[in-house]
């Protein structure tokens, strides 16, 4: 069991009520927004991210771009593959382009839906990154960690730091 301490939570949305009740609750705070940068520093960490922007998962994941790193992690959020099929193949690469690198190294499995609700959780999967997976790709997919800038993403699903 993971000590309430040890459980670190940030939503740019939550309300300062919210945020007293989750400190009452033994939980930690992050006291600004990373837009999603958060680095696991050598831990193995889950992150719950459903229902995120594309941009939180591709600073998730260049925030941690190595195999160790990716290794350590594992994701709770919206399927990577139903990124993958919904957007162009070069928008993926242009405006997520860490996403667009790590599918050969990530192993997927959906969450099973529930009848009630249909349209909720429906697109939720667990993601996870083996190390021998991620070992697998070409050198050159670890030699590019230039920080994700977004000029160009019409639909950007994030609030920017100081929005």
């Amino acid at each position: 069991q993971v000590p309430p301490a040890r459980c670190a939570l940030f939503d740019p949305a939550f309300s300062a009520r919210e945020a007293a009740a989750l400190r009452a609750l033994g939980l930690c705070l992050l006291p600004e927004n990373e837009e999603g940068k958060h680095g696991v520093e050598g831990s193995a960490t889950l992150f719950y991210m459903v229902h995120c922007g594309k941009a939180l998962y591709n600073n998730l994941l260049w925030s941690n771009w190595s195999p160790a790193a990716l290794s350590k992690l594992v994701i709770i959020g919206n399927s990577f593959r139903g990124i993958e099929e919904r957007l162009l193949s070069r928008i993926l690469e242009r405006d997520y382009s860490y996403i667009a690198k790590v599918l050969k190294g990530v192993e997927e499995v959906a969450l099973p839906s529930h009848p009630r609700y249909l349209d909720t959780f429906n697109d939720t999967s667990v993601h996870w990154f083996p190390l021998d997976k991620l070992q697998e790709l070409s050198p050159e997919v670890w030699d590019c960690v230039e920080e994700p800038m977004y000029q160009d993403c019409e639909d950007l699903e994030i609030i920017r730091k100081g929005e």
